[in-house]
């Protein structure tokens, strides 16, 4: 089967098309013919070798030699003992670990994943657009859930036109939190169509000097940090971001111990049943992705390039053809 190996950290060019032999299911495993999958900022960082990635995904070269994280196809073959699935079934579902470990493997025309990895795919999409949803929408869910978000509380999105912040700003109006976006000029109409109750333009207008506090930053911008944003929030406030920096995790523990407002980092588990609420929550028309670009597999390292820009907005999805496809 084709595959996009890498073997060393690096640049995009890291990434090859090659040939590898095609898995076989374990007893609770399935096999995936992939039609979809994507490219996340998670890829890009642990294509690089960014230092905390390499506790994921191997200190001195990649553990696992293809990279992905995000998929939906249709399952070919399933294990003896797998009871919830068989041949035909349209699915979708993310790579990760139930511990949060890097397995990857997604960027490929099959990958074998254990059965509880996958949910069927929501019935009104097509793969690219469910491919768009798993890892996304579950971290989101879960990092809004953990916080208890609720109608009442003001929710600020950093980066609300990225893959994450759409689903968080969908998720957090679904909850009934009065939602500030903060994006891009370009991205205003977007995440206002989203649900945002306000958008911040950040090109214009700095959110952390109107003079407005909230229960929750929900941070996906790199580059900031809960020193900038820990006036913006109310007391009791938490600051909860997507980027493990060493000055992040510090204040994680330091805030854990001291002062009302508390420094945290999202997390994601693997979880069928998260994945089947935001299924349900599809279906019901509550939320949807965003898609950005689409790529072949074959140009998956410029896809990379793209996604390193840092100005894709919502999602970037790997169309992986197969010859007999239907």
């Amino acid at each position: 089967m084709k595959a996009i190996v890498y073997t060393k950290y690096g640049p995009p060019d890291v990434l090859q098309l090659k040939e590898v032999d095609k898995p076989s299911p374990k007893d609770t495993e399935v096999l995936v013919k992939v039609y979809a999958t994507t490219v996340t900022n998670s890829d890009t960082k642990l294509r690089k070798g960014l230092f905390l990635a390499r506790f994921f995904s191997g200190l001195i070269r990649p553990k696992r030699t293809i990279p992905g994280i995000e998929l939906a196809g249709e399952i070919e073959s399933v294990g003896k003992g797998v009871k919830r699935f068989k041949e035909g079934d349209q699915v979708f579902g993310f790579t990760d670990g139930a511990h949060g470990e890097y397995i990857g493997g997604a960027h490929a025309e099959y990958i074998c994943l254990p059965e509880e990895s996958v949910a069927m795919k929501p019935s009104s999409m097509t793969y690219e657009e469910a491919a768009a949803v798993p890892l996304s929408a579950v971290l989101a869910l879960q990092a809004l859930r953990k916080e208890n978000v609720q109608s009442g509380q003001k929710v600020l999105i950093n980066s609300a036109s990225g893959g994450i912040g759409t689903f968080a700003v969908q998720l957090a109006k679904y909850f009934g939190a009065e939602v500030t976006g903060v994006c891009s000029t370009t991205n205003l109409e977007m995440v206002k169509s989203l649900g945002a109750d306000k958008v911040i333009d950040y090109t214009k207008e700095d959110f952390t000097k109107t003079g407005q506090t909230y229960d929750l930053i929900f941070d996906m911008v790199p580059h900031n940090s809960f020193s900038n944003c820990k006036g913006s929030l109310k007391q009791r406030g938490v600051y909860l971001s997507g980027w493990p920096t060493l000055p992040l995790l510090l204040q994680w523990l330091w805030t854990s111990k001291i002062g009302s407002k508390k420094a945290k980092l999202m997390t994601a588990k693997k979880s069928l049943k998260s994945l089947i609420f935001i299924k349900e929550l599809i279906e019901a028309g509550k939320i949807k992705p965003v898609i950005d670009r689409r790529y072949p597999l074959e140009q998956t390292a410029e896809a990379h390039r793209y996604v390193e820009k840092g100005h894709k907005k919502g999602n970037v999805v790997i169309t992986v053809e197969h010859n007999n496809k239907t």
